[in-house]
């Protein structure tokens, strides 16, 4: 088995991540938004990039970039490694290019030195990830056409900006790729959180990808005058939506894991400072790898709130509004990303992805993983975040081995 001779060049790859960061910045930190002139700018670099490392490079019909490298047996579907390299509005240098650049620095690590894969190779940069995962649903077919006409951070339509980065809305079937055309697929990201940082662990090997509930929920009371109303006669709907804020909090901390619950939006009606708010919006947001998990938290919560509105006389509604299941990582590429590492001397630990990525959806057609390299300060989203040099190398190091590994 061919394991780990190769390393990649720490260097060049930080180099290409430095060049990348100045497509796009501004002073309030990067803006390479999907369709943006600045995102076709960073694709062409990548290119660039790719064209260096010996890729063939395609952009599919839904605008996906693909670089492809011939392996020794035809007959055998690719392993594919990918990410994006778009950015939220106002974000940081990390978040995508790592995972990125790290899969061009490993086709380029083999193109120099002539080392050829059995399975055909891929690094595919997936359009407008930070939207909504465009480019990798397109790609497993999950994607809906009445998606086309909603419109994106740019101002522009799914559809125009998918025509502005050269793909073909019209063709958008011959994107979709199946089980028959991809063998595993691996990615590289920053954590985006603290974990790796607080354990002093190099590696992060992802068990899956949490599932997401979303809720939003209707707090009924009686508006009536702040001044003339008595503290007792009063049916306060915000006092009620305060103590359901607290109540989540309270129960999804009471029991250990990775769970997490949170309250984001909050709105009282009718708004005004002499008037004792009737009604509250709100919206509830689960998450976990355990869908079981988020239901039974969800109940709880939903038997809290009526504790809550039998105090005051309000009324909770709660209507689901998103349910994303969790999506597992592959034990076999599990296994072989903690090997990979143990094999160059890292700590590792296993943990569970608290954001969306594109595996989530390449899990619909072949076999996922996913390494993650420390964020420093857990940051991320913003221009803030940062990876060190030496924790990139090491994540790259690990993929490429992971690579090796799953050819074999």
């Amino acid at each position: 088995m061919q394991t780990q001779p190769l390393r990649i060049d720490g260097v060049r790859l930080l180099r290409n991540l430095f060049d990348l960061a100045r497509v796009g910045k501004t002073p309030d930190g990067t803006n390479r938004i999907a369709y943006s002139d600045a995102d076709r700018e960073g694709r062409s670099l990548a290119m660039e990039l790719m064209a260096a490392a010996g890729l063939d490079i395609r952009v599919d019909t839904a605008a996906n970039i693909i670089g492809r490298r011939v392996g020794t047996d035809p007959t055998l579907p690719a392993i594919v490694i990918g990410s994006h390299i778009d950015s939220v509005p106002n974000g940081g240098d990390y978040d995508g290019p790592v995972g990125s650049l790290s899969g061009i620095e490993v086709a380029h690590t083999l193109h120099e030195h002539g080392y050829t894969t059995r399975h055909p190779f891929e690094v595919v940069l997936f359009q407008n990830e930070e939207g909504g995962l465009f480019g990798s649903r397109l790609v497993s077919g999950a994607f809906e056409d009445r998606e086309l006409d909603l419109v994106s951070n740019s101002g522009k339509t799914i559809r125009e900006g998918i025509t502005f980065l050269h793909g073909d809305p019209d063709r958008l079937d011959e994107a979709w790729r199946t089980r028959a055309d991809v063998s595993a697929y691996l990615e590289l990201h920053v954590e985006q959180g603290a974990v790796l940082e607080q354990a002093n662990a190099s590696i992060g090997i992802v068990e899956g990808i949490v599932g997401i509930g979303c809720w939003k929920v209707v707090v009924d009371g009686a508006a009536n005058h702040a001044g003339t109303t008595p503290m007792t006669q009063r049916r306060d709907a915000l006092l009620a939506a305060a103590r359901f804020v607290e109540a989540v909090n309270r129960i999804v901390t009471a029991e250990p894991g990775h769970h997490v619950g949170t309250v984001g939006c909050l709105e009282a009606f009718p708004g005004a400072p002499n008037v004792i708010p009737g009604r509250v919006e709100a919206c509830l947001e689960l998450r976990d790898l355990d869908w079981q998990h988020i239901v039974a938290l969800y109940e709880r919560i939903a038997r809290e709130s009526g504790r809550i509105g039998n105090e005051n006389q309000t009324s909770f509604t709660f209507k689901k509004t998103v349910a994303n299941q969790p999506v597992p990582t592959d034990p076999r590429i599990r296994s072989m990303i903690a090997a990979a590492a143990q094999e160059l001397g890292l700590t590792h630990r296993s943990l569970p992805s608290g954001a969306g990525h594109d595996a989530q959806e390449m899990a619909r057609i072949a076999p996922v993983g996913m390494i993650f390299v420390p964020s420093a300060g857990g940051i991320s989203h913003s221009p803030r975040e940062f990876s060190r040099p030496e924790d990139i190398e090491r994540g790259a190091n690990v993929l490429l081995g992971t690579l090796l590994r799953l050819d074999s």
